[in-house]
Formats: C-alpha cells, sequence, structure tokens
C-alpha cells in the first residue's frame, strides 16, 4: 500500500507520548496556516527538506525494537495523506504502538482509522472555541462540524486520547479556555502548551511574549473546572514543569 513522503524522524523522544520512549515521523503539508505554527518550512516549503525512506525507519525500528514503545506520526497534519493508513498499518505490522497527532480536520480519515485498529492513541489540537475565533487561529476557512465529529470520535478512545490548546497570547485566554474545556467535556486529558514564539509563521508572533506561570496556573483552574485531567507542557519557573 502506497505511503506518504516522510519529511523527518526522530529516533528516540521521550516528550512525545506521555510514558513511553517513541520514534516520530514527520509527514509534510498541512491543510491549516495557523499563524503561531512551528513548523513553517514543513508545511510551507516541504520540498526543500529530504525525504526519508520508510525502508530505513524500519530498520531502525526493528533494531531497537527491545526498548522503543511506539511511533508518533505527526506532521504538519498527516490525515491529509491518503496513503496514512498503508503508514500506520506498515508500523503496526512491526509490532509498534501508534500515536497520531491530528488537527480534526479529516475525521472520516481518524474515524477510519480508528475502526481498523491503525491507531493506539489520539492527540487533537483545539485551536479555539467553536466559533469564528477558529479561523482566526486556523489561518484558514473551518467546517467546525467535522471539529466535532472528530472530537467525538476521539472521546470514543476513552483513555487513549488527549486534546490540546497552544496558549498563544492574544488568541487563548480565560473564556477561550473555558469553552474549549467545556467543547472537549469527558476528555481523558487536556494539555496546555507553551506558546514558544521563535519560528511561528506570523513573524509578528515572534516577538510575542509567553503567558506567564500565575496566568497558566488560572488557566489550568479554569479547565480543570470541566476537564478531571489537565496539564501544562512547558516550563514553569514555580510550581509546575
Amino acid at each position: 500500500m502506497n505511503k506518504p513522503q516522510i519529511k523527518g524522524f526522530i529516533e528516540t523522544s521521550l516528550c512525545d507520548w506521555d510514558g513511553l520512549i517513541a520514534s516520530v515521523i514527520f509527514l509534510p503539508g498541512c491543510n491549516f496556516r495557523c499563524p503561531f505554527c512551528q513548523n513553517g518550512e514543513l508545511i510551507m516549503d516541504p520540498e526543500s527538506l529530504p525525504s526519508i525512506s520508510f525502508d530505513h525507519i524500519s530498520e531502525y525500528l526493528k533494531a531497537q525494537s527491545s526498548w522503543i514503545d511506539g511511533v508518533v506520526i505527526t506532521g504538519g497534519e498527516p490525515t491529509i495523506w491518503g496513503g496514512l493508513s498503508g503508514l500506520a498499518g506498515a508500523i503496526k505490522d512491526l509490532g509498534f504502538a501508534v500515536k497520531l497527532d491530528t488537527n480534526g480536520t479529516r475525521p472520516d480519515e481518524i474515524a477510519g482509522l480508528v475502526d481498523r485498529g491503525l491507531v493506539d492513541f489520539i492527540a487533537m489540537d483545539i485551536k479555539a472555541p467553536l466559533d469564528e475565533r477558529y479561523e482566526r487561529a486556523a489561518g484558514v476557512p473551518v467546517d467546525l462540524d467535522r471539529i466535532r465529529r472528530s472530537i467525538r470520535t476521539v472521546l470514543s478512545l476513552k483513555g487513549a486520547h488527549e486534546f490540546r490548546t497552544t496558549l498563544v497570547p492574544g488568541f487563548v485566554g480565560e473564556e477561550e479556555v473555558a469553552l474549549m474545556a467545556e467543547a472537549i467535556q469527558g476528555a481523558n486529558r487536556y494539555a496546555l502548551q507553551r506558546f514558544v514564539p521563535d519560528n511561528s509563521l506570523d513573524k509578528a508572533l515572534r516577538q510575542a511574549v509567553p503567558c506567564d506561570d500565575s496566568f497558566v496556573s488560572h488557566l489550568l483552574e479554569i479547565a480543570g473546572k470541566t476537564v478531571d485531567n489537565c496539564i501544562y507542557r512547558g516550563k514553569m519557573s514555580v510550581g509546575l514543569s
């Protein structure tokens, strides 16, 4: 079965799948243009990056099978590729668990992977409340019904999922976090993520200052009123890490 081009590979990661040692595969391209995206080259100019053969990755995984727990497929947006199921199936055939990172815009593809048992964990980004603010965060028009359908599919995975929101100043505040938490009520985990301004697709955001510790703690309290398990990913000077 055909597989999509692979434009990046991290052999070993301790931070891309909580509790597991994982390898990470990066697929190119995305149907969003989030102004705070950190993977601009992968999104806007993937042909400038060398392709990595799945055979090379397969040989590495087989050689390290005694201690690599799973493989994360990320991007870009993996679900835009028709060969995604072939890639996930090939990884499963090697004996590894598969985690999918997605923006939730392709609910049928996500549901198909779930129904065929090709993914073991899904991490879905929630960019903004499910209203007109989503388009601003995504940088393109968004079919919010597709996002809602994907949320329902991800929630059906019970403990094998999480939702994630990057805390971008000017995009995400108290009201936004409360509404997003409400939209994913019943989630296994809601991860608020530190905004890293350095390589933002929108150059103006490269000067933005990430949320301070006290505000992050406040946002976690707000999200925690709706989702039991809320965490922060990013270094904090005190209290949380």
